[in-house]
């Protein structure tokens, strides 16, 4: 009798705050499902047994920022039959990316006292940006639940079942009133992924965009009604320069109030 072979799972990290494998290890009894199902062979937020590769499926954290997170993410992709990225950091550059808008050498030089030592990438960029990439996983953190569809999906052969909607959707269902049109408080719900349940409008204040971009967001209208609402173009800016500030709709929008 064949005995079938459980999939390879590894789960890498790369410049983030490592609240998205976090967010897996947190899933308790539907991570012991899991390991059920998939064999665990390189996760160190978890353990410190390692077994080497080729891997089924990688789920990699984090964001590219020195010339060896480079060559490192090249031979995970080389490594893996599957390769999704999870989290703000690793689909767009995460908060680490603020310092593409500026020279990070200024940064350096007011952080470390010994800047001649630090060796970094003038840009935090995405995994995407350097290697093919099956599937990203949008938010900061990630959400559980939709971590583990993703799991599922790929160790059933099928597409995931990931929302592609706004978070208005998400306050709709919750039937919250509109910040934005009932208070007059900046949103990024409109054109933000869901993901969240809209916890940020459920109290009463504006979505900050932890999901990145929803698809084909209308960012230039939302823009205008910031403006519209009483926001200058500094906060125009500073609103779409968050966690996702390097994810293209955002990156554009805030650069063209930044002119």
């Amino acid at each position: 009798m064949t005995i079938k072979r459980k999939p390879k799972l590894a789960i890498w990290k790369f410049a983030s705050c490592d609240g998205c494998q976090l967010s897996l290890l947190d899933c308790e009894d539907e991570l012991l499902a899991i390991t059920n199902r998939v064999d665990i062979a390189y996760f160190l937020e978890a353990t410190s047994t390692v077994r080497k590769g080729p891997y089924d499926i990688s789920l990699v954290e984090g964001s590219i920022t020195t010339q060896h997170d480079v060559k490192r993410i090249q031979k995970i992709r080389q490594n893996s039959k599957l390769l999704v990225t999870i989290g703000a950091c690793a689909t767009a550059g995460g908060i680490q990316a603020l310092r593409n808008f500026k020279n990070v050498n200024d940064f350096i030089s007011l952080v470390y006292a010994k800047p001649q030592y630090i060796e970094t990438l003038d840009k935090s960029t995405p995994i995407a940006n350097h290697v093919p990439v099956d599937y990203e996983l949008r938010g900061c953190p990630i959400n559980k639940r939709q971590l583990l569809e993703v799991l599922s999906a790929f160790l059933h052969g099928r597409k995931p079942n990931t929302p592609s909607y706004s978070v208005c959707i998400e306050c709709k269902r919750r039937f919250n009133v509109c910040v934005m049109v009932s208070c007059g408080i900046p949103c990024l719900g409109p054109v933000t992924h869901a993901g969240c349940n809209a916890i940020c409008p459920s109290y009463h204040r504006g979505c900050y965009g932890c999901y990145g971009p929803m698809e084909t967001p209308n960012t230039t209208s939302l823009s205008s009604q910031f403006s519209q609402l009483g926001l200058d173009k500094d906060n125009i800016v500073r609103t779409f320069r968050t966690f996702n500030a390097y994810a293209e709709p955002f990156r554009k929008e805030s650069e063209a109030y930044e002119k």
